[in-house]
């Protein structure tokens, strides 16, 4: 179980895997993985870093 205490991404050693609600199966071979908290991320369960705040021009 995992317990995030701020926000942003979980930073997981690898490999990992993780079952959706729907039963689907991502899985990630690298050695260390960050899993989205937001559901912001355009590649969940994996971060992109959608978290951050934009930068102003």
């Amino acid at each position: 179980m995992v317990d995030p205490k701020e926000p942003g991404p979980v930073l997981v050693e690898g490999p990992v895997e993780i079952v959706a609600p729907d039963g689907t199966v991502q899985r990630s071979d690298r050695f260390m993985v960050a899993v989205c908290t937001c559901r912001r991320s355009r590649t969940y369960p994996w971060c992109d870093t959608s978290h951050r705040p934009k930068e102003r021009p």
